[in-house]
């Protein structure tokens, strides 16, 4: 899975925030037939057995078409149900003890919101960050922003572990997100609210590996 890592720009998101349920595979399949290899569930809110019944849900559809399906928060649901990856925060404690979770594998990912903790992340051996909120941002509201101003050189301190820029990022903030510098981004409600979510993520990632 880290080789297919390497090779996404693009992260996409079924938030349950903003995806019914019953439209869960529906936008799991279009972001893929857009060209989005790793696909995370964000489920803030939701009990647990409708989450697990949407992880095993995503899974199967992401194994079948060589994508990574990671499960935000929930370590030990994501072991149970065999997702590819897991993303957990900053309040989730030591990245060492995720893994003695999930077993070996299993990528980790970890949100950052500052220079400081994109090194912390590095240092801890995470398999890839997610760095922001870049803008304000209605997906987690409250939120303060950190701007675009650190993120070539955070890019350049973290060298190849994959960082993903993500927060407010849509079809107009995304070129001054890649003036800055950012190399992939996360692009969760501008992308699924989208008419065409497999059209919208097409060009995002032509945008990106142009």
């Amino acid at each position: 899975m880290k080789s297919v890592l390497a090779g996404c720009r693009l992260y996409g998101i079924v938030d349950l925030g903003y995806v019914a349920a019953p439209q869960v595979a529906v936008t799991t399949h279009a972001l893929i037939d857009g060209g989005v290899r790793i696909i995370q569930m964000r489920a803030k809110g939701v009990e647990l057995p409708v989450v697990k019944e949407l992880a095993v849900q995503m899974q199967e559809i992401c194994r079948a078409r060589q994508a990574i399906f990671v499960l935000n928060d929930y370590p030990e649901l994501a072991a149970e149900v065999q997702a590819d990856a897991v993303h957990v925060g900053q309040d989730a404690g030591p990245l060492a003890a995720v893994r003695r979770v999930v077993g070996p594998g299993v990528l980790v990912g970890r949100s950052t919101h500052s220079p400081e903790q994109a090194l912390g992340a590095l240092a801890e051996g995470a398999d890839y960050i997610g760095y922001g909120p870049l803008f304000p941002t209605g997906t987690k509201p409250g939120r303060p922003s950190i701007g675009l101003q650190d993120i070539a050189k955070v890019q350049a301190a973290v060298g190849e572990m994959p960082m993903f820029c993500i927060g407010g990022i849509n079809g107009e903030t995304l070129p001054l997100v890649l003036a800055a510098g950012a190399k992939r981004v996360v692009i969760v409600s501008w992308l699924l609210k989208q008419q065409d979510v497999a059209e919208a993520a097409s060009g995002v990632i032509a945008q990106l590996t142009r």
